[in-house]
């Protein structure tokens, strides 16, 4: 039965790829990326440093797949958000407080894949992770004002600097170490709609109905 074998063994394969990111993920969400390094990851997988090599021959792909797991699985969430939201703008502030609820939900894993200082060569595996965020944050903007909600402005220029802010003051070390976590989100989620030129009490209404979870 060598078709089904091969089946089995690629099971088995993806199961210990998945194990692996799933071990480095929860390393960097207690110690940031220096605590993902090749034995801690393996010892908490389970399996052989040896074994790991195979899959990630050094920290930097292992980090690297680390960041494009997680921002995939980040996209998804903020898709299914605004995928539940009944307009441009409701659509937006779906996304914006998706993006503040999350990385509340895990602040230390957050700061690893967005501010954490790390040397150049990972920094370029995490810059792709805040241009997918500046990215999930533009479209919801452009189909704003698309639809006349939002005064004209450059949404490639104001979607990066949402992203700064929401990160800054999230989860950035100017940050307040201990609120309440909804609140901290919907505060941030408000500030970004009257920098976007969203008319206070609307704002207001449209952050309150917002429903803040973090499966997005």
């Amino acid at each position: 039965m060598p078709y089904r074998r091969t089946e089995n063994v690629a099971r088995k394969l993806a199961a210990r790829h998945a194990a692996i990111l799933r071990a480095a993920r929860e390393l960097a969400a207690e110690g940031g990326l220096e605590a993902v390094q090749i034995v801690a990851v393996a010892g908490r997988a389970g399996i052989a440093a040896g074994t790991l090599y195979r899959y990630f021959p050094s920290k930097i792909d292992l980090v690297e797949a680390l960041v494009e797991a997680h921002t995939a699985a980040e996209i998804a969430a903020l898709q299914r958000a605004a995928g539940a939201a009944p307009g441009p703008l409701s659509r937006l502030v779906a996304v914006i407080a998706a993006i503040a609820v999350r990385a509340l939900a895990s602040r230390r894993l957050a700061f690893a894949l967005i501010a954490e200082p790390v040397e150049p060569e990972l920094e370029r595996a995490r810059a792709r992770y805040r241009r997918a965020l500046a990215s999930a944050i533009e479209a919801p903007i452009r189909a704003a004002l698309a639809a006349g909600y939002l005064p004209n402005q450059d949404a490639a220029v104001a979607a990066p600097a949402l992203v700064g802010a929401l990160v800054e003051g999230l989860i950035g070390p100017l940050a307040p170490a201990h609120d309440e976590a909804t609140a901290r989100a919907q505060e941030l989620t408000l500030l970004a709609l009257r920098a976007l030129g969203v008319v206070d009490a609307r704002a207001r209404g449209l952050v309150v109905q917002t429903k803040l979870h973090p499966d997005g």
